[in-house]
């Protein structure tokens, strides 16, 4: 009996040790979220929806020929009112990735957007990271889902150079063939679905992980 409870204290013991908190807890100390200088204002028009706490004084967004410069702190999504798909939509944007980071990251479009500033928010996104993958969730609150299986290798997408550097054109093209959703890659498709599997009415934009830097060109909504 003696021997049992001894066992069981030393489980407790190691359980509430410091070194074991490190080790549950190192995923989000390996890699925090950065300060930005210079970050809160957002060109005209634009809105800025961080994950979590994430704090827009740590989101740098301007404009710069040719298009904008994204400099992050928080993962977040950049949108503008006027960009609603109201039936068949084609949207897209060619993404610049900077500057190397600890951990690989994802950026790139969402659709659908609905409540957007709200805890109800709703949204489809569609990201690539500089491994040369890809990755399609569905935000609905606090709650997100898969819809591609994880994040999945794909040759289109362009992985990233030994500076860290990459560019990547994303499209989500749902005009072309409206019975489907086409995600595309530098041109190529990498995924398919049916629209009626998704809300394809709603904001679409921008959808930039956290600690990024990356320059934007020709977002577009055609309709």
């Amino acid at each position: 009996m003696r021997t049992v409870l001894y066992a069981a204290c030393l489980a407790l013991s190691l359980v509430h040790a410091p070194g074991a908190l490190a080790q549950t807890s190192s995923g989000a100390k390996e890699d925090p979220e950065q300060p930005v200088q210079g970050g809160g204002a957002l060109p005209s028009g634009w809105t800025a929806r961080p994950d979590k706490d994430g704090q827009t004084a740590n989101i740098k967004f301007v404009t710069m020929k040719p298009g904008y410069h994204l400099t992050l702190g928080p993962a977040t999504i950049l949108y503008r009112d006027k960009d609603k798909a109201k039936g068949p939509f084609h949207t897209l944007a060619k993404f610049d990735q900077t500057k190397k980071l600890r951990h690989s990251e994802g950026y790139g479009l969402f659709m659908g957007g609905q409540s957007l500033a709200g805890k109800d928010q709703k949204y489809t996104y569609f990201l690539v990271r500089d491994d040369g993958s890809y990755l399609i969730k569905r935000r609905d609150g606090e709650k997100t889902s898969n819809i591609s299986e994880g994040w999945t290798a794909h040759p289109s997408v362009k992985k990233a150079d030994a500076a860290g550097k990459a560019s990547n054109l994303l499209e989500i093209d749902a005009k072309q063939n409206p019975s489907k959703v086409e995600f595309k890659v530098n041109g190529q498709t990498v995924h398919t679905m049916s629209s009626s599997e998704l809300d394809t009415k709603g904001i679409v934009g921008l959808r930039v992980n956290h600690n990024l830097d990356v320059h934007i060109q020709d977002f577009d909504l055609h309709q």
